[in-house]
């Protein structure tokens, strides 16, 4: 999957919905909707770096000698 094409925000969209609405309707603190907002846009940020991660060793062209 490309980094930051169409499915690349499309799921982190829908990652960041479903963490805001988890922390936001599941908290009873007083600053709910900070704490909900952080936490999907950490999880946004996390879902990020992963893809980079994958993506730069899928196309990989010269692979570990001797790998069994």
């Amino acid at each position: 999957m490309k980094l930051f094409g169409r499915n690349h925000i499309i799921i982190s969209l829908i990652t960041f919905v479903i963490l805001f609405l988890m922390n936001y309707i599941g908290s009873q603190e007083a600053d709910k909707l900070e704490r909900a907002l952080m936490t999907a846009g950490a999880g946004v940020i996390g879902l990020s770096i992963g893809l980079f991660i994958l993506n730069k060793g899928k196309n990989d062209k010269t692979p570990p000698q001797n790998f069994d």
